[in-house]
C-alpha cells in the first residue's frame, strides 16, 4: 500500500506542478526527441503505442551503461543479468520482461526475450550480452511482440541500433581508467570514401581484474584430491580471481546513398573474449541428506535403497566412502561405488578409488571430507582451484538494401550471418575439491533473411508494412559435470538444426485526428532437429545395481536385482537398467535424431485515440510464444522417447498513455497490463534428472510509469516507477514443489507463488543538472538510484539465493570543453557498496548452493574527445 500510494502521489505531484513549470519555460526545446523503429519504421517514441524504454547514445554514455545488462535499473519491470547459472559467463544474458524470459544458456532453451542487432535476431544468449561502444539507441520493448519480431519475443525485445557512417570526416574516442585496474579504449571514426559512399569503423577493448580471489585452503589435505585436470572438460584453463574482462571487439560499416531510390547499408563485426569465469560463490553445503545410494536398507545384490531413506546423494556418499572402513562399506554393498572411478569407455580418466582413504592408518593420503570448511563469509574470496575461462568469438556480417518504388512505397531487404564459439568454464564448488565443476563448449551459426514492405495509403492516414522472414541455424553444446571427485561425470555432446520461416503484416489507419487502429498477424512455421548423447563416464547406476567387476570395470552381463537372478543368456545390463545404446553401455540419452514441427499465428489488435498533439491513449491485444524443444541434461535412462516439452504462450491485454506536455518540458508515459500466460516451462523431476515439462501457467499484472521534467533550464529529471504482480495459478503435480527435502532451504513453488527474477517493484530516479560556464564549456551532474524489492532468482526460490530489496546509487561529474570538444568524467558504481545475488544454483545431489554475486563499489575516471 505503501508504494501505491508512493506512485500516486508522485503522479500527481508532476501533473499538478505543470502552472509552476509552465512559467518557467525556456525557448529551446526542453526534452529531446527519440526516433525508434519499433514497429519498422522510424517513428517518435511517443507516437508509437507500444510501451517502450528508449535510451539514445549520450543517455548511455552518461550513465556509464557499456553493456544490455547494464540497462536492468533503469527500466521499469525488466531484469536484465550479466551471466546464468552454470554458464559461468557475463557474455550470455539473462533478460526477463514482465515475469517472462530465460535464465538458461542451453542450447535446448530459447530466449524469452528477443535481442536484436540492426534488425537481426540473435538466437543465442550466449554473446547477447553485447557491448555498446558505437549505438544510436536502445529500444527495450515490453510485452509479446509476436507479430512484428515473431517466435521468443514472448517476453518483450531489446532492439540494439548502431552508429551510421556520416558523410563528413568526424571521430571520436574515449579512454576509462578505474577499479580493478581497469583499461578501456574505444574508438569510432566516420571516413566518407566517395561523395556516395561512406564509410565507419569502431574499436573497442577491456581488460579488467576480476573482483572475486581464489585464495589456497590452509591445509596440506587439499592436495591429495584429484585435479580438475583429471575428468573430461572443455578446458583447463584457470585464473586466480574470477569477474575480470578482457574482451576486444570491431565493428565496421560501408552506406552508399546517391541521394537516389536505393540506398544500402553493409555491416561486419567480431568480438573476441578470453576472460576468467563470472564470479562464483559457495553458498552453502548439505552434505547429509538421505538418498539412494550405499543405504543401510539396500536391496541384495546392489547398494541401493529404494526408500532413499538410509543411504546417500553424492556428497555423503563421498563422505562415506573416505571416512568408512572396508567392513563398512561392504556391509552396504558399496565396494563398486566407492572402488575406482571411471570406465574402460573412458580409460585416460579412470582414477582410483575413494574407499577408506582417511581410516586406513596412512594419513599421507587423507582426503578433505565435503562440509562447511568451504564457507567464507567475504563475497570476494573463495577457495576454489578448478576451472575459470569463458573463451568466445562472435561475428557477423549483414546488408541491409533499401529501395524506395515510389512516395508512398518502400522495400526493404536485410540479410545476415552470424556464429559463434565459446567455452566456458566454472568451479562451482568454491574449493579444492572437484565437487561441482562445469563447462562447456557450444558453436553455432545462423542465416537469415527479412522482406519487408513498406507502404502508405490514402492520404498518409494508412500506414502498413507487410513481410516474409526465413531463418536457419545450426549448432552444437557439449556439457562436462563433474560431481564429488567425479563419482558422476556428465559428458554431453548435443546437436541442433533449426528452420523457421513466417509471413506477417501490420496495418495501422487513423481515419480522423482522433481515431487510430492498428491491426496485425504473423503466421510461423518451425521445424527443429535434436540428437542428444548425454554420458555418465563414471558408469555410476552399473556400480549402484552390482554390474561392477572387482576392477571397477562394467562386466558384460550381472544381475538385475529388481527381479529374481537373471539366468546365464539374460539381458545385459545396459538392456536390463534401460540404457538405450548396445554401442555405448554408459550413453543415457536415446541415440539418433529427434524432430519436432511448430506452427503458430500471433495477432495484435489496438486502438489509439489522440485527443490533443501531444497525447496519445491506447489500448491493444496480443499474442506471443517461446518455442519449445527437448530436455538433455540426463543423468539417468528415460526410456525410449527424448524428453520433450511444447511452446509457451502469452496473451496480453495493455492501455496506456504517452503525453509531451508544456512545450516539452514534461513527459508522462503509463502503461497497466495484464497477460495469461500458458505452458511455462518448469523442471520437473524424474529420477535424478531434472526434465523440462509445460508444467504450469501464469497470470501476470501490473503498471509501469516512466516521466521526464525539465522544471528549470539545465535541470531534467527521469523517473520510472514499475509494479508487477506475477504468479503461478496452476501447477502440475510433477511440477518442483519445494522439492528439497531439508527444510527450510527453499520456498518452493506453488499456485499463488511468484515468478523468478521478478520484483513486485522497481524505482529509478536519474537527476541531472547541466551548468553552463563562461568559456563555453560545462560541467554535468548525474545521479542515479534504483530500489528494487525481493527477488527471487531460481524457480523453486531457494533462499541462499534470494535477492533481498536493494537501493543502488549511482554519481557522476563531466566536465565539457568548450565545443563539447573533450570531456573528463569522474564517477562511481553502487556507492554504498550493496551486494546481493544476481544468479545461482542449488545442486541438493552435490550437496551445494552457489550464486554470484553484483560487482562491488567501483570508481571510473574517463577521458573523452571528437575530432
Amino acid at each position: 500500500m505503501r508504494h501505491h500510494l508512493w506512485v500516486s502521489s508522485a503522479l500527481a505531484t508532476a501533473l499538478a506542478s505543470a502552472p509552476a513549470m509552465a512559467q518557467q519555460q525556456s525557448a529551446e526545446p526542453a526534452i529531446g526527441e527519440i526516433v525508434v523503429t519499433a514497429q519498422k519504421r522510424s517513428e517518435n517514441v511517443q507516437n508509437v503505442p507500444i510501451a517502450i524504454s528508449a535510451f539514445t547514445a549520450t543517455a548511455l554514455k552518461e550513465r556509464s551503461v557499456t553493456s544490455v545488462a547494464s540497462l536492468s535499473a533503469l527500466a521499469p519491470n525488466v531484469n536484465l543479468d550479466g551471466g546464468t547459472p552454470f554458464s559461468g559467463s557475463s557474455a550470455v544474458l539473462s533478460a526477463t520482461i514482465r515475469g517472462i524470459g530465460s535464465d538458461d544458456f542451453a542450447f535446448n532453451i530459447d530466449p524469452g526475450v528477443g535481442i536484436y542487432l540492426d534488425g537481426v535476431y540473435l538466437a543465442r544468449t550466449v554473446g547477447a550480452n553485447q557491448d555498446l561502444p558505437d549505438v544510436e539507441r536502445v529500444e527495450v520493448l515490453k510485452g509479446p511482440q509476436g507479430t512484428l519480431f515473431g517466435r521468443n519475443t514472448i517476453g518483450g525485445a531489446i532492439s540494439i541500433v548502431t552508429h551510421d557512417p556520416g558523410k563528413e570526416f568526424k571521430g571520436s574516442f574515449d579512454a576509462t581508467t578505474g577499479s580493478f585496474n581497469m583499461v578501456k579504449l574505444r574508438a569510432t571514426v566516420d571516413v566518407p570514401l566517395t561523395d556516395s559512399l561512406f564509410s565507419s569503423f569502431t574499436v573497442s577493448g577491456i581488460n579488467r581484474q576480476g573482483f572475486l580471489k581464489r585464495i589456497p585452503y590452509p591445509d596440506q589435505r587439499a592436495g591429495n584430491s584429484d585435479p580438475y585436470t583429471s575428468f573430461a572438460n572443455a578446458d583447463y584453463a584457470n585464473a586466480s580471481r574470477e569477474g575480470g574482462d578482457n574482451s576486444v571487439s570491431m565493428r565496421g560499416k560501408l552506406k552508399w546513398d546517391n541521394g537516389g531510390a536505393i540506398t544500402a547499408t553493409f555491416t561486419g563485426d567480431y568480438t573476441r573474449q578470453d576472460s576468467p569465469a563470472q564470479a562464483t560463490k559457495l553458498l552453502g553445503v548439505f552434505p547429509n541428506v538421505p538418498g539412494p545410494f550405499a543405504g543401510a536398507n539396500h536391496l541384495p545384490g546392489t547398494a541401493f535403497d529404494p526408500t532413499s531413506t538410509t543411504g546417500f546423494l553424492f556428497a555423503g556418499l563421498y563422505n562415506f566412502c573416505i571416512g568408512s572402513t572396508p567392513a563398512q562399506i561392504a556391509a552396504r554393498n558399496a565396494q563398486a561405488l566407492c572402488g575406482p572411478r571411471g570406465t574402460q569407455y573412458n580409460p585416460q580418466y579412470q582414477l582410483a578409488g575413494l574407499g577408506s582413504v582417511n581410516v586406513d592408518g596412512n594419513p599421507l593420503n587423507d582426503r578433505l571430507p565435503w562440509d562447511s570448511r568451504f564457507l567464507i563469509a567475504n563475497p570476494d574470496l573463495s577457495y576454489a582451484n578448478g576451472p575459470s575461462f569463458t573463451k568466445l568469438t562472435a561475428w557477423g556480417l549483414g546488408g541491409t538494401v533499401q529501395a524506395e518504388v515510389s512516395p508512398n512505397l518502400t522495400i526493404k531487404s536485410i540479410t545476415a550471418y552470424r556464429q559463434t564459439n565459446w567455452k566456458g568454464g566454472v568451479d562451482a564448488d568454491g574449493s579444492p575439491l572437484s565437487f561441482l565443476e562445469l563447462s562447456f563448449t557450444q558453436n553455432q551459426w545462423q542465416i537469415s533473411q527479412e522482406l519487408q514492405l513498406l507502404g502508405r495509403a490514402f492520404d498518409k492516414k494508412l500506414n502498413y508494412v507487410l513481410g516474409a522472414y526465413y531463418f536457419k541455424e545450426k549448432g552444437n553444446l557439449h556439457d562436462y559435470v563433474n560431481f564429488a571427485e567425479g563419482l558422476l561425470q556428465v559428458d554431453g555432446p548435443n546437436k541442433f538444426n533449426t528452420e523457421n520461416w513466417a509471413l506477417f503484416g501490420q496495418v495501422d489507419f487513423r481515419p480522423s485526428d482522433l481515431l487510430g487502429f492498428t491491426a496485425g498477424g504473423r503466421y510461423t512455421q518451425e521445424r527443429k532437429q535434436f540428437e542428444g548423447g548425454q554420458q555418465d563416464l563414471n558408469g555410476g547406476n552399473y556400480k549402484l545395481f552390482g554390474c561392477a567387476a572387482g576392477d571397477g570395470t562394467i562386466a558384460p552381463y550381472g544381475n538385475f536385482p529388481l527381479a529374481p537372478p537373471v539366468a546365464a543368456g539374460g539381458p545385459p545390463c545396459y538392456a536390463a537398467l534401460s540404457y538405450p545404446n548396445p554401442a555405448n553401455p554408459v550413453q543415457v540419452y536415446v541415440p539418433g535424431v529427434n524432430r519436432k514441427s511448430f506452427s503458430n499465428f500471433s495477432p495484435k489488435l489496438g486502438v489509439q485515440l489522440h485527443p490533443s498533439k501531444d497525447i496519445m491513449v491506447y489500448g491493444s491485444w496480443s499474442k506471443g510464444y517461446k518455442t519449445g524443444g527437448w530436455t538433455t541434461r540426463l543423468t539417468n535412462p528415460q526410456g525410449n522417447v527424448a524428453p520433450d516439452f511444447n511452446e509457451e504462450k502469452a496473451t496480453t491485454f495493455e492501455a496506456g498513455i504517452k503525453s509531451s506536455l508544456l512545450d516539452r518540458h514534461l513527459q508522462v508515459n503509463m502503461a497497466a497490463f495484464t497477460t495469461d500466460y500458458k505452458g511455462v516451462q518448469l523442471n520437473i523431476q524424474i529420477g535424478t534428472s531434472p526434465t523440462i515439462a509445460n508444467a504450469g501457467d501464469a497470470r501476470i499484472k501490473g503498471l509501469e510509469l516512466e516521466v521526464v521534467a525539465a522544471p528549470v533550464k539545465g535541470l531534467t529529471i527521469n523517473g520510472a516507477v514499475g509494479y508487477i504482480d506475477a504468479h503461478y495459478t496452476s501447477l502440475l503435480p510433477a511440477a518442483l514443489v519445494n522439492a528439497s527435502p531439508i527444510p527450510g532451504i527453499q520456498a518452493g513453488i506453488y499456485v499463488g507463488a511468484p515468478l523468478p527474477k521478478t520484483a513486485n517493484w522497481k524505482i529509478n530516479v536519474s537527476p541531472r543538472y547541466e551548468m553552463k560556464l563562461g568559456n563555453g564549456g560545462s560541467f554535468v551532474v548525474l545521479g542515479d538510484w534504483t530500489h528494487t524489492t525481493e527477488v527471487w532468482n531460481d524457480i523453486a526460490r531457494a533462499l541462499l539465493l534470494r535477492r533481498p530489496t536493494n537501493d543502488m546509487f549511482n554519481a557522476s561529474l563531466t566536465y565539457n570543453a568548450p565545443d563539447a570538444k573533450w570531456s573528463l568524467t569522474l564517477g562511481g558504481t553502487n556507492l554504498t557498496d550493496t551486494r546481493y545475488i544476481t544468479s545461482g544454483g542449488l545442486n541438493i545431489a552435490a550437496g551445494t548452493a552457489f550464486g554470484t554475486y553484483n560487482r562491488p563499489r567501483e570508481w571510473y575516471l574517463r577521458y573523452g574527445m571528437k575530432f
